[in-house]
């Protein structure tokens, strides 16, 4: 309780001390700013690219102008006409404002004046909003969250038309709409408000916003700190199953910025979210650099928010769609909105890395700031230079101590492997340990299935996430890792799996044939420990680089193994038969087995498993190390799914039985390709002849690779040295190998 009173009283310090020492604040100041304003006006006509992006925005503002404005009753989720005529609302006011600071053409003040007197007449009296489905409702939204979003956006055209509108008007609008919709959301709304999650990033950063505008102390003290006392108990649970409030709860701006970030600027909860946080992220702590930049926001944990645009770009296939790592939706891309002020922020207060310019040229926008200008001129002067990817590890957690994900290239993206070792992910979390998928340049070779939802499609679930979600797309055997006895990893339980993490064995990208990257995990499934390697290989011998996988698993007692691989394209073939049943059965009855159909049943018809599948013109071929007593199965998605929400993705898998401690041995080999204009199909066939286990203990794993004409490749995996000084020999039919670091290849 002391310290309580303390801590309250140096609040009040802080803010008396702060209203003592902040001269009177000039308008616009958060984003745009007088100084910035009169450079765009300068420079109008001499950057081709704001000026292209000030004609379309433009034209997209007149229209809305001419349709007139709209403020509805909410009632709708985020698929029906309310929640979206709001959000576009608060996307359009923002525009509109800064079309009014660059053009000073006064219908655009007027045109946010008058939205903003239309919502105040609205927000006084207004009720919580009529859908129950959020654990924190909002009120012109059905979640808190969006109602956050809208006083972000909303706080940037106030901003901008501050000095338009008489003393009268605004203080109606902060005592009746501003001040109480900041409170709303976090006062009234701690369990939303006051937690390490993206929601709370955007409703620390709506308050922040707004606080800074109405230069209201207390406002942002509460933005960067988050709420003192909320009188919260421990323990809650959000819609996703994540936990409300733990131990120890940091809250606030600042505990958002350094809890879920590594020190690399990997956002915990995958690429998906770190891109829709990156916006209020980036734009909060641009309007602290502006009107507060004592306080040093923009530049916190050695400057993580720039570093981590570098970490979402490299987070992203040839074709700039971001990897779906836990709950991802396929398609999102570097092309949205966010990332445009995302690159544009990067580049402005960070290096001015000319890199970051070619992204911007294929976005073909640029943000209508001071930012967006410098990217726009540089562009004209010829800075620009390609982006270049290449491997790369991001670590996970706080310090940077809670696994990873890392990403192994051959080429020019010729080859991507995604391989996650990381924490949970919070609520966002898939239970995926040492899960990966594959690329060729953009297309999926192997796949993460990535989220069950279709985001503001209001017949499927009012555009939210589906219950599918939870019953497929988190679960285990839903990704392209090794499931135990038809469980999942830490038996779907999100209070213990958030507290574990993968460990890196080590990540090695230092010649460009061979990559390796190498972790284990411990904690998935009691008493089974599972080493994961995997390599990217460029031999002479093959076509293309190819994927070397080795699983050794290692437990205290047997069980039944799935080891799935969820390939995307066409079956060609495989060298065991298989049985199609004429009726189909699911899989199993829970933990995402009750989604799968079994298509197809055989046994192993040699050492060897081969599964060859055509997939965007190209042909690939799956190569496993095989027991007589496997099972070879062939499934598909769709079981126990009447409403169709699940895609009918295909998949093949390894079942192994009765077994303690084993080791699956893969290669994936990109090959040939198919061409339906001149109907030419080139090098159709595997280059693999056999794959074989040539050493195995607690030690030492080899594997031996041998192509069609003979020729032989060794791969020896350390199993329990990774230090890139130490020094191996092993003796592999009567043959000594010698060598330094965790692996050799030859």
């Amino acid at each position: 309780m002391y310290l309580k009173k303390i801590n309250t009283l140096f609040v009040m310090l802080s803010i008396l001390a702060t209203s003592l020492t902040i001269k009177a604040q000039e308008h616009p100041s958060l984003i745009l700013t007088k100084t910035g304003v009169e450079k765009i006006r300068s420079n109008l006509g001499n950057a081709p690219l704001f000026d292209a992006t000030l004609e379309k925005v433009k034209k997209v503002v007149d229209k809305e102008i001419l349709a007139g404005i709209d403020t509805p009753i909410p009632k709708d989720f985020s698929g029906g006409y309310t929640h979206y005529r709001h959000k576009q609302n608060f996307i359009i006011a923002q525009k509109a404002g800064v079309l009014y600071q660059i053009l000073e053409d006064e219908k655009y003040a007027i045109y946010v004046r008058d939205m903003l007197l239309q919502y105040e007449a609205m927000y006084k009296n207004l009720p919580i909003h009529p859908q129950e489905r959020s654990y924190a409702r909002g009120k012109l939204f059905w979640q808190c969250l969006n109602d956050s979003n809208w006083l972000v956006y909303m706080s940037q055209a106030y901003d901008t038309i501050y000095n338009f509108l008489s003393e009268e008007e605004r203080t109606k609008l902060e005592d009746n709409l501003f001040r109480p919709f900041a409170d709303y959301i976090s006062l009234e709304n701690p369990k939303f408000y006051n937690r390490v999650h993206n929601h709370s990033t955007w409703g620390n950063a709506a308050v922040g916003m707004i606080g800074l505008v109405m230069e209201d102390e207390e406002l942002i003290q509460r933005a960067l700190y988050g709420i003192e006392d909320d009188g919260l108990p421990i323990g809650g649970l959000d819609n996703d199953g994540g936990t409300i409030k733990v131990e120890g709860q940091k809250k606030g701006f600042f505990a958002n910025l350094d809890d879920p970030f590594s020190p690399d600027g990997y956002y915990t909860e995958g690429p998906y979210y770190q891109r829709y946080a990156m916006y209020p992220f980036l734009i909060f702590a641009l309007g602290m650099e502006n009107v507060r930049p004592d306080l040093k926001v923009l530049q916190h944990k050695d400057n993580v928010l720039l570093k981590g645009v570098n970490a979402l770009l490299n987070l992203s296939d040839a074709e700039g769609e971001f990897f779906p790592l836990n709950d991802g939706q396929k398609g999102m891309s570097y092309y949205t909105a966010s990332l445009v002020t995302a690159v544009n922020i990067a580049y402005h207060y960070g290096n001015k890395n000319p890199q970051l310019l070619s992204i911007s040229q294929k976005q073909n926008e640029v943000l209508l700031d001071e930012s967006g200008l410098d990217v726009a001129i540089a562009i004209r002067d010829g800075k620009a230079k390609p982006f270049t990817k290449n491997s790369i590890n991001l670590s996970d957690g706080i310090n940077g101590k809670q696994g990873g994900v890392g990403i192994l290239r051959y080429g020019n993206e010729d080859l991507t492997l995604v391989f996650k070792y990381a924490a949970q992910g919070l609520s966002h979390g898939h239970y995926d340990k040492l899960s990966y998928s594959l690329y060729e340049k953009g297309d999926e070779v192997l796949q993460d299935y990535g989220l069950s939802r279709f985001v503001n499609i209001g017949q499927k679930g009012g555009g939210n996430y589906l219950k599918e979600n939870k019953t497929w797309a988190k679960t285990t055997i839903a990704h392209n890792t090794l499931s135990q006895n038809g469980e999942m990893h830490f038996n779907g339980q999100y209070q213990t799996a958030s507290t574990k993490h993968s460990e890196l064995y080590f990540f090695d990208a230092s010649k460009a044939d061979v990559q390796v990257v190498s972790a284990t995990e411990v904690n998935a499934y009691p008493g089974t420990q599972m080493h994961r390697t995997m390599a990217l290989i460029k031999d002479e011998n093959f076509e293309k680089a190819f994927m070397l996988d080795i699983m050794k698993v290692k437990s205290s007692t047997k069980n039944d193994y799935d080891f799935p691989f969820y390939y995307m394209g066409q079956v060609i073939n495989g060298n065991f038969k298989w049985d199609s049943p004429s009726h189909l059965v699911p899989l199993g009855e829970n933990n995402g087995y009750q989604h799968l159909y079994l298509e197809g049943k055989g046994k192993p018809a040699a050492n060897n498993a081969k599964f060859s599948w055509l997939g965007n013109g190209k042909f690939y071929t799956l190569t496993s190390v095989a027991n007589e007593k496997d099972e070879l199965l062939l499934t598909r998605l769709g079981a126990n799914d009447p409403d169709f929400n699940l895609r009918r993705d295909a998949g093949f898998m390894i079942r192994r039985k009765d077994t303690d401690n084993t080791t699956f041995v893969s290669v994936i080999e990109p090959h040939g390709s198919y061409s339906p204009v001149s109907e030419a199909s080139l090098n159709s066939n595997s280059h693999i002849k056999n794959l074989d286990i040539v050493n195995d203990d607690d030690d030492y794993t080899a594997v031996s690779i041998t192509d069609v004409k003979g020729n032989k490749q060794l791969f020896i995996l350390s199993n329990k040295n990774a230090l890139a000084s130490a020094k191996h020999s092993l003796l592999i039919n009567n043959k000594e190998y010698q060598w330094t670091g965790p692996y050799y290849y030859k």
